[in-house]
């Protein structure tokens, strides 16, 4: 006997597999449509950190001090900075991981989540030469740039290794 699947089943396993993902994770995901001078301005230093990241505040506090942006000026024109700063506010991190968080300086890396993310990794670590810092996403989240951070995608540079040699619980929650 040959089991068919009805079609009102293959369509709901293609609707829930095109669906997003509903987790915390979400928030760090970058939007679809980025303003070219965010890619332009931002990106020329440093990863285009998508803006879920953040809450809205820092993100408003951060384009309205450009001119330190940690030890760099980076100022932009008013025009620039009003539009970035709407599009940051409005993409920021809802999720409350996020939205109740107020990391010292603005700094993700700095930020509550990320810390606890991170927990299991030291100091010599971040020091590794293909790491340099934690603001260097890319170093172990090869999809970084798209705003991609998924544990499953992680890629540790040669030589990295966890803390604990014993624990044998992933660097990554």
């Amino acid at each position: 006997m040959t089991h068919r699947t009805a079609p009102s089943t293959w369509l709901a396993i293609a609707l829930l597999a095109a669906a997003p993902a509903a987790d915390a994770g979400d928030d760090a995901r970058t939007p679809r449509h980025v303003p070219s001078a965010y890619t332009q301005e931002c990106a020329a230093c440093h990863l285009a950190y998508p803006p879920g990241m953040l809450p809205a505040r820092s993100w408003r506090r951060m384009m309205a001090s450009l001119d330190r942006h940690y030890g760099s000026d980076a100022s932009l024109d008013a025009a620039t900075v009003a539009t970035l700063s709407d599009w940051l506010a409005a993409h920021a991190g809802s999720s409350r991981r996020v939205r109740d968080d107020d990391p010292p300086q603005d700094r993700i890396t700095r930020s509550a989540w990320f810390e606890r993310k991170h927990r299991r990794l030291d100091a010599a670590s971040w020091a590794h030469p293909e790491v340099k810092s934690a603001a260097n996403c890319a170093a172990c989240h090869p999809a970084a740039a798209r705003g991609e951070f998924d544990d499953d995608d992680l890629r540790l540079p040669r030589g990295l290794v966890r803390r604990d040699r014993r624990d044998h619980r992933p660097l990554h929650d």
